[in-house]
């Protein structure tokens, strides 16, 4: 059987490519896949120490013979809202599913936390469609504004899409406790004070 031009490419075949949970050694590989789209702001860069203290949370994509393809990271901020963080695929391995496996690898471990809610940032929206994600309003994940946000380069002129999967949460462990509820009514300081003085 003839092969077509388009299947003859130099660029390594990953439909057998396979995912597993990071190790310390792979923090390299991770590092310098990270940084290397931190510079056109596509991901925010890493250091080499931060990475290592945070392997546990991501997830490497490998080919049949081993070789590093890319990864992710699922970020817990408590059974609420989990954050899929710094996913990314070498070039030479886009558009041959690496990056699914990936995402589907961290969905799966965030469903295993019973977490809730999986949020994310990216330039790149519509990949995250195919996987139920939806856009929402960046002001709805206080936990990551408070984490990284505030001491972003970006922060005031952020391009990314802020999108969720699952319920938004009502509770933050960063910012503020709970987020108001127009159906309750405030209490003002004081006021059950002079009631029960009565």
């Amino acid at each position: 059987m003839p092969v077509s031009e388009s299947t003859s490419s130099s660029r390594p075949r990953v439909g057998g490519a396979t995912v597993r949970k990071a190790k310390l050694p792979d923090a390299v590989n991770i590092f310098e896949l990270v940084n290397s789209l931190s510079g056109d702001g596509t991901l925010l860069r890493r250091n080499y120490a931060e990475i290592c203290e945070n392997v546990r949370d991501f997830t490497v994509a490998e080919s049949e013979s081993g070789v590093f393809l890319g990864c992710g990271a699922l970020h817990l901020y408590g059974p609420h809202l989990a954050e899929v963080r710094s996913i990314v695929v070498k070039p030479e391995a886009k558009g041959q599913g690496a990056g699914g496996k990936l995402l589907r690898a961290l969905l799966a471990e965030a469903e295993d936390q019973s977490v809730t809610c999986v949020s994310l940032f990216t330039r790149i929206p519509d990949f995250f469609f195919h996987f139920g994600f939806r856009v929402v309003d960046r002001t709805l994940l206080p936990d990551k504004i408070y984490k990284d946000c505030q001491t972003c380069p970006r922060l005031y002129a952020c391009d990314e899409v802020a999108m969720a999967r699952g319920p938004i949460p009502r509770i933050a462990v960063l910012g503020p406790s709970r987020f108001p509820q127009p159906e309750l009514v405030k209490l003002q300081a004081g006021s059950i004070a002079s009631n029960t003085g009565k």
